[in-house]
């Protein structure tokens, strides 16, 4: 008896626990309408207080739905073509689907030359007809069937930040089981288990996350040809300068490629977009600095024979709260190369996100080119999102791209609604397939240098694949005073514009400038790790007149160099020494001098700064994680680029350098990033995980 009273209790115990297992989240589904029947691609977006959690597209039947929400009370917003904005409050149950469906008001019969309304007229298919408008709580044995996640599946809401969403309509790709049909203008994409097939592309593997699109299976997209820079000796060249670079486009477009099986140009790698991507932990600048300085010197993990001297900057954290107005035009492609589902449509979602963290003393204008380019919406309050939003829910591609022109009147409208002593800012949305008007890379270029005088910086977002203009869009970022950014999901663009929403748009120092002279008598030869295209000629260090890259509110920036010591047995840089140069003219114990020069964002006056970097370099077992982890990076951009220097570098070296220093505040990302050495192994056929495609 007591024995089957103790099974009994486990029995029960483990019900108990399976069942609250599964009664840990909830879920949020329904159909939105209109006058004539149901709404395709109207925008959901769903808050908890004053907490975005996430923002969806109707499907071409109407629905929505957003999974793996914790207990809470939300609220929802509809947003469509010519209807008013619905709003519904609705509280998610542990274990519960929360049914959701409204039915819009239209508000006239309004139109936009070249829109189309955002309605399918279905009739008596209408299987929801039935259902009354309001919310209804419904068990999930009542029928309705998931259609997959994107996200960790760890859960969302109230205290646990964003949720998963599904997208039904091709914005993510869905994880649930069994084959798939995914459509885009590009092509279709096939999924049975892991595996997905996208034009020609046979091998396609997505990273934790799922929701990385494929490349389609014509690849004309554009970048830069680089060569690695070389060693150099000090005695000769003892001076190293460059502009620093917060961009982190790259690493986002490689992730992007790796994760759909295919490799980008070796000679594109831009390795301090890789390392820059990452977040360090470099200490808060001190009282009245703009940001702070660490260098850290230690042996090379790879090689002993050489060193890595690590270079960081952390900006100032800005209370935005108490920031000055914004003056920000969004500049947005609608031509038809962005009539793609990771284009236009994954755009819309990201200007939401942004509006909705305008203050009311911010000011926003939409300005749209396609075959010609237009005023969308004027300077306008950030207190009247609703009418910024409006005008991004109508964005409709097609035609061709007036690009210069369109950048043209963005500047216009900038400069007709400059804030002096406030963020002035252009946020460009594009492919950058420009073909029409001043469609050069070059004329583009001495456009936005010319405008960048006035102090106008420009934020460029790049989308898609197959026609990407990578090149365009990194040069006249650079010239532009502003940054760049690949926006590849929904989750990349929460990262640049919600959770690193003041660095993307504060900038705190323009102009920043880095110059490293190098001791001969402790150095024989140095080789700056990437930023090959920002470099500067020495006599440029001084010059205010040379443009410079810009830091933004608590940004990072990282800088590696390769180092081979005086007494090291390698000999890298054979030169005879000069016959009229002291070459042991300090007798000085430091390996280098770390000099910047950066401007504050309303002076054209630069400000010196430098720090000495002893020539005692630490062994690699006691160097710091950002040390070994940003120069696991720097590693692989190495691999990847397919380098000169790369005699004592190995994929499982990397791996296991990277492994070991992944627990940080941006742990998830540092973890993906084991698995894009994963995929790139797979795709060479090289590492420990060479089979990671099969």
């Amino acid at each position: 008896m007591k024995k089957s009273l103790l099974i009994l209790v486990v029995i029960v115990g483990l019900i108990t626990t399976v069942v609250a297992q599964k009664e840990k989240t909830g879920s949020i589904s329904g159909t939105v309408r209109g006058n004539n029947g149901v709404l395709n691609r109207a925008t959901v977006t769903l808050k908890y207080g004053n907490q975005l959690i996430g923002t969806e597209l109707t499907d071409d039947k109407g629905q929505y739905r957003f999974i793996n929400l914790k207990a809470g009370d939300y609220e929802l917003d509809f947003e469509a073509d010519w209807y008013l904005t619905g709003h519904k409050k609705v509280k998610v149950k542990s274990g519960y689907f929360s049914l959701c469906n409204v039915k819009l008001t239209e508000q006239g019969t309004r139109r936009s030359a070249g829109l189309a309304p955002l309605f399918q007229d279905v009739g008596e298919s209408d299987t929801l007809s039935t259902v009354k408008d309001g919310v209804k709580i419904v068990t999930v044995a009542e029928g309705f069937s998931s259609r997959g996640s994107v996200g960790s599946g760890t859960g969302a809401g109230p205290g646990s930040g964003f949720a998963s969403v599904s997208q039904p309509n091709s914005m993510y790709l869905p994880r649930s089981e069994g084959s798939q049909m995914i459509s885009g203008d590009s092509g279709s994409l096939t999924k049975s288990s892991n595996s997905y097939v996208f034009g020609d592309a046979s091998r396609s593997r997505l990273s934790h996350q799922g929701n990385y699109y494929p490349f389609p299976s014509q690849e004309t997209s554009k970048y830069s040809e680089l060569e690695e820079n070389d060693f150099r000796s000090p005695i000769h060249k003892p001076l190293s300068t460059f502009s620093i670079d917060v961009d982190t486009a790259y690493y986002t477009l490689l992730r992007n490629s790796l994760n759909s099986g295919r490799m980008l140009p070796a000679n594109s790698v831009r390795i301090e977009e890789m390392i820059n991507y990452f977040d360090y932990d470099y200490p808060q600048p001190k009282g009245k600095d703009v940001f702070s300085i660490y260098t850290e010197l230690g042996v090379n993990p790879w090689n002993s024979e050489r060193q890595l001297l690590h270079i960081g900057l952390r900006g100032k954290d800005v209370d935005i709260s108490k920031a000055p107005p914004s003056n920000l035009v969004f500049l947005v492609d609608v031509s038809g190369s962005m009539n793609q589902y990771n284009k236009l449509p994954l755009v819309k979602q990201s200007l939401l996100m942004l509006t909705d963290q305008m203050r009311p003393q911010d000011k926003i204008a939409v300005v749209t080119y396609a075959g010609s380019s237009g005023l969308a919406v004027p300077s306008t309050s950030g207190r009247d999102k609703q009418v910024i939003k409006d005008a991004i829910n109508r964005f409709n591609a097609g035609g061709s791209t007036a690009g210069g022109a369109g950048i043209q009147l963005a500047y216009q409208v900038a400069t007709d609604n400059y804030v002096k002593g406030g963020t002035n800012r252009i946020i460009l949305c594009t492919d950058g397939d420009f073909n029409v008007g001043l469609s050069r890379t070059s004329d583009l270029v001495n456009l936005v240098a010319e405008k960048a005088k006035n102090d106008i910086y420009l934020t460029v977002l790049g989308f898609g694949t197959g026609n990407l203009n990578d090149k365009m869009m990194e040069e006249i970022t650079n010239k532009g005073n502003g940054n760049y950014a690949y926006i590849d999901n929904f989750d990349e663009a929460r990262k640049v514009l919600y959770d690193e929403f003041a660095g993307t748009l504060f900038t705190i120092a323009k102009d920043v400038k880095i110059q490293v002279e190098f001791n001969p008598t402790k150095v024989k030869a140095y080789r700056l790790i990437g930023y090959v295209n920002r470099k500067l000629r020495a006599e440029d260090f001084k010059d205010d007149t040379k443009d410079a890259g810009e830091l933004g509110s608590g940004h990072t920036v990282t800088a590696i160099y390769e180092v081979v010591p005086i007494d090291s047995r390698e000999i890298l840089v054979d030169i005879d020494d000069l016959k009229y140069q002291k070459k042991n003219s300090t007798g000085s114990s430091e390996l280098a001098t770390v000099k910047l020069r950066y401007k504050m964002p309303d002076s054209d006056t630069s400000i010196p700064l430098d720090v000495t970097v002893s020539s005692k370099a630490k062994p690699s077992s006691q160097c710091s994680d950002t040390f070994l982890f940003s120069a696991a990076v720097a590693g692989f951009g190495m691999l990847v680029s397919e380098g000169d220097y790369n005699e004592h570098l190995d994929l499982n070296k990397v791996r296991e350098l990277a492994g070991a220093h992944t627990e940080s505040r941006d742990t998830e990302i540092r973890q993906e990033f084991i698995e894009l050495i994963d995929a790139y192994g797979g795709i060479k056929g090289i590492g420990s995980n060479r089979n990671y495609w099969d």
